[in-house]
């Protein structure tokens, strides 16, 4: 038989793109066209109704960047058309092929009631009766990351972007629906993406090429319509042949992943999630078959706030089933960052939100997309409650191929959690062949297990699932060929893998992402505010707690909008600085008003606490000693009797000898605190990834003046445009050096960093990540290894050997780096360094310049001054005045057991509690203290859901959590 192969494809290609795509409406009727535009941020439906309308027509511009407007369609349908399904179609003048990155709107009934979204590939309204009338909320986004990406862009901030229209409107008609050639067109694309991914040599594959031939010859070109159910024919018989007994088996739920803010600001998501779960709902009620997994509570809170009949809409699919809420959590947040307590509460707070409004425990944390996932999680998805994790982003390893797609999980503390990674290597898909080939040739555990899970529907901006994706899905359910697809809830995925595969391989620590290792740096202001805020929300829970327990009222509403705030500022595209410019302005403001309303409220706790004499007291939530004055320099020494500091006159820290050790620091010829520049052009990405390349080129900033001030050592540094000043610290009795950094930043496209070269030979560094620590391997003997150039730490990062140590401790720096080299002498140079700042151009041009302030510490010892001293450069004491010192309010005898979090009970019980956790990695045995009077002890999850009888007497293992319920 001759291979004619070639040639029929390249005849099927055609004919549906040129001949039956177009086909799926016939005749068409104009809509008459009105348009209000909003003179500035969007308005309510009700507003939008009787605004003052004007008339325009198909090929109006329209939308200047960051717009609204409502256009308003009327016509009425032919009478020719009686019994045919009619609909409207519009084209707001898309041009990038997916939903959610440039103009979508949302129609509204006369009445106000939401209808379904208007999107690139979703671009019908349905039509009941034979008068239209229908309002159009378009919005004029622009499309940020455009066909030519990571190209420097005005467009990310209202103030900048301009005020030309970016659209004209192309299409506003009544349009007839033929379903069978919309039918025929589907039965092609499934054969066709199922032909493709079979080999060459596969009986199937040329049988369903040369099916789809005879229905391209029972098709007539010129009455498509009419011959559409003949070329079906042709297609029914290698439709119906079903899937082998060994075929992999696809958990598909329908998904709409929203990015709470990205290339969008904050209040365009809210309605990003009304039109997508506009559009949800309504397919809903189309296939009751379909199921939507949706996460993140903030987005239904929105939707409660501010679209009613939406929210009506999604609790009644809750109800039905059909609407799924999963995740547990606030927003899907970035979890390097975000420090233990807000981990957290992201699960309580995201958790109790769906059993509040839904009844719904939600028991998988839903993290496809954030970049890298930290090794307390584990832990943290346990006491909440929940029992699976699922993540996507793992696929975009640079490097190395992350072994597994079904696995358990285990955390810094032990904790397993059943994991699962989609093979599908999307969360946007949309059943294609090839996406279901590639979901089964790349499953790791094949041997063993048999499914896996499939999100489909548009996404990143949202959409969700289309009627084609259902109708796809079940052309796919039982195919020859294909893996086989059910849509289901992920709760029967989950616990029919978990059954299948109980002894799934163990991947222990952190999922690290070999990308994007630049979301630990970016935008610095905006992680100083997270930073800032997670230590002020602590004080102030502490001391308003304390105030409650002598009779003032407690802050319940105040610290829970607070709370889910800073959580929401935790997405994974705002904390790591990877969205445009206009949600970081707006995200500082909101830093600043987070601060100042703690602030009051701290103050407002202790006012109520301290009595009214004149004497200098301390409030500390650490409960630790007052700080000892800075001691003065003596020509560029700082000495104290256990640290002595030299700085040269050009500034450089030259020596940091312990004198109690007799020991030196730094290396021979080496210096403390050295910014030092790079060029920093990674390929892509640019908020996001530092290329390893950026080494390849280093300029030291050797400081040009020194000072010495009364209480430090002040040195500066200027280079390019920029100026960097630092004033170096010494306490009295402290074997710590404090560095106080004011930079005023005016570089592109740099990387700068702060060096610490220490005279250390260490096998592995010690950063702290949520309620514990990791350890990480300084060599680089694998490709794992190597690829960790960059890693993220919390308040401290600790190197040392055996009997000695050193930690670097921070104020509100994640992004690290640690090297090891070895000198002519034969001794080792372990360097420390932290990344301060950068300048990409995309998708912010103005990334981080400007002023900025950072605080730093050298710290001589072990893990246990490390863990303190983190503690300390966050939380410093408060002096007022008063008369009545504070007693603790809650301690412990041991300081392996620290206490986390104080607060009042969520449901305003009373009670008190006590979240504390083990630190050095041991186990540990603490009595608990309390300065208040009890009547039982309870162990609670993270919810304050009982889980035994306690005391005040805890036994931890290594990193363990616990929660204490104190009742009074």
């Amino acid at each position: 038989m001759h291979d004619e192969r070639s040639l029929l494809e390249e005849r099927l290609d055609r004919t549906l793109k040129e001949r039956i795509r177009p086909a799926v409406y016939g005749e068409t009727a104009p809509l008459e066209l009105a348009v209000w535009t909003v003179p500035d941020e969007p308005v309510p439906v009700a507003e939008a109704l009787t605004a003052a309308y004007s008339p325009a027509q198909v090929g109006d511009a329209w939308g200047a960047p960051w717009s609204t407007s409502w256009f308003r369609l009327t016509g009425s349908v032919p009478e020719a058309w009686e019994g045919k399904q009619v609909e409207v179609v519009l084209d707001l003048g898309f041009t990038h092929p997916g939903p959610g990155f440039q103009a979508e709107g949302l129609a509204y009934t006369a009445q106000g009631e939401p209808i379904k979204g208007i999107e690139p590939r979703n671009t019908y309204l349905p039509v009941e009766g034979r008068d239209v009338l229908l309002y159009l909320e378009a919005a004029g986004n622009p499309t940020i990351l455009d066909f030519h990406p990571f190209l420097p862009t005005p467009l990310g901030d209202k103030a900048t972007a301009g005020t030309e229209p970016l659209y004209k409107v192309l299409k506003a008609e009544l349009a007839v629906f033929q379903p069978q050639v919309w039918h025929l067109m589907l039965d092609i694309e499934v054969l066709q993406g199922l032909m493709k991914e079979l080999p060459g040599h596969d009986p199937r594959r040329h049988k369903v090429l040369h099916a789809l031939d005879r229905a391209m010859d029972a098709l007539d070109l010129n009455e498509v319509a009419a011959t559409a159910d003949l070329a079906r024919e042709q297609l029914a018989g290698v439709l119906a042949l079903p899937a082998t007994a060994s075929a992999h088996k696809v958990s598909a739920i329908g998904h709409a992943h929203i990015d709470s803010a990205w290339l969008w600001p904050l209040r365009e998501t809210v309605r990003k999630c009304a039109r997508t779960f506009s559009n949800v709902t309504k397919l809903m009620d189309e296939y009751p078959d379909f199921y939507f997994a949706c996460s993140q509570a903030q987005q239904y809170a929105w939707m409660k706030e501010h679209h009613p009949h939406v929210w009506d809409r999604v609790r009644e699919k809750v109800r039905a089933g059909q609407f799924v809420p999963v995740g547990g959590m606030w927003v899907e947040s970035d979890t390097n960052m975000p420090g233990g307590e807000a981990m957290a509460r992201q699960l309580v707070h995201g958790k109790r939100f769906f059993l509040d409004n839904f009844g719904v425990e939600t028991e998988e944390v839903w993290l496809p997309d954030s970049f890298g996932y930290s090794a307390a999680l584990p832990q943290l998805i346990k006491l909440s409650g929940s029992r699976w994790f699922l993540t996507q982003k793992l696929s975009w390893n640079q490097i190395n191929r992350f072994p597994h797609h079904t696995f358990w999980w285990e955390g810094i503390d032990g904790t397993r959690i059943f994991t699962h990674f989609p093979p599908v290597d999307t969360y946007n898909s949309s059943l294609s062949g090839e996406e279901l080939a590639r979901a089964s040739r790349q499953f790791a555990e094949h041997a063993k297990a048999s499914r896996s899970l499939v999100p489909f529907g548009y996404g990143d901006g949202g959409g969700g699932p289309t009627r084609e994706m259902m109708e796809t899905a079940h052309r796919v359910a039982n195919l020859e060929g294909s893996p086989t697809v059910r849509v289901e809830p992920p709760r029967e995925f989950f616990q029919a893998a978990q059954d299948e595969y109980p002894d799934a391989p163990v991947w222990a620590g952190e999922l690290y992402l070999e990308k994007h290792r630049a979301t630990y740096t970016t935008q610095a202001k905006t992680k100083q505010g997270n930073r800032r805020s997670e230590h002020l929300l602590r004080e102030a829970e502490h001391w308003a707690t304390a105030a409650a327990l002598q009779g003032h009222d407690y802050p319940y509403d105040e610290l829970d909008r607070l709370w889910k705030t800073v959580l929401l500022h935790q997405f994974h595209d705002i904390l790591p600085g990877s969205s445009i410019a206009w949600v970081h302005r707006e995200a500082r403001d909101t830093y600043a008003r987070v601060a100042a309303e703690l602030q009051a409220l701290t103050a407002s706790a202790i006012d109520a606490l301290k009595g009214d004499g004149d004497d200098e007291i301390t409030f500390d939530v650490l409960g630790g000693e007052t700080p000892k004055p800075f001691v003065a320099p003596v020509d560029g020494v700082l000495d104290n009797g256990r640290l002595r500091v030299t700085i040269d006159p050009d500034g450089i820290v030259t020596s940091i000898l312990d004198l109690e050790n007799d020991r030196e620091v730094l290396p021979p010829h080496g210096f403390a605190g050295m910014p030092q520049l790079h060029r920093d052009n990674p390929n892509q990405w640019d908020a996001w990834d530092i290329d390893p390349f950026y080494r390849n080129w280093k300029a030291d900033l050797t400081p040009s003046e020194r000072l010495d001030a009364p209480d430090g050592v002040v040195v500066r540094a200027k280079f390019g445009n920029s100026v960097l000043t630092q004033t170096i610290r010494l306490r009295e009795d402290a074997k710590q050096v404090d560095f106080e950094t004011e930079v005023d930043w005016q570089e592109r496209e740099k990387l700068l960093k702060i060096a610490f070269p220490l005279d250390l030979r260490a096998e592995v560094s010690t950063a702290e990540t949520q309620f514990g620590h990791l350890h990480r391997p300084v060599h680089t003997n694998t490709s794992w290894e190597a690829a960790k150039f960059e890693i993220c730490a919390h308040r401290f990062l600790h190197v040392g050997e055996p009997g000695y140590g050193v930690a670097i401790v921070n104020d509100s720096t994640y992004g690290h780096e640690v090297t090891r080299t070895t000198r002519e002498d034969g001794g080792t140079t372990t360097t420390v360094r932290l990344s301060l700042l950068r300048a990409p151009r995309f998708p912010d041009p103005e990334t981080d310049q400007g002023e900025h302030r950072f605080r730093y510490a050298l710290v001589v010892g072990g893990l246990p001054e490390a863990i303190k001293a983190g503690y300390r450069i966050n939380l410093p004491p408060r002096a007022v005045r008063g008369s009545v010192p504070p007693e603790p309010l809650v301690s412990t005898d041991n300081p392996a057991v620290r206490v986390e979090a104080v607060k009042l009970a969520d449901d305003r019980s009373g009670d008190v509690v006590v979240r504390l956790y083990e630190a050095h990695g041991g186990r540990a045995r603490a009595s608990v203290g309390t300065s208040f009077a009890y009547t039982a002890v309870q162990e609670t999850d993270l919810l304050e859901r009982p889980l035994a009888d306690a005391s005040a007497e805890v036994v931890l293992r290594p990193f363990q959590v616990v929660t204490l319920r104190f009742t009074r």
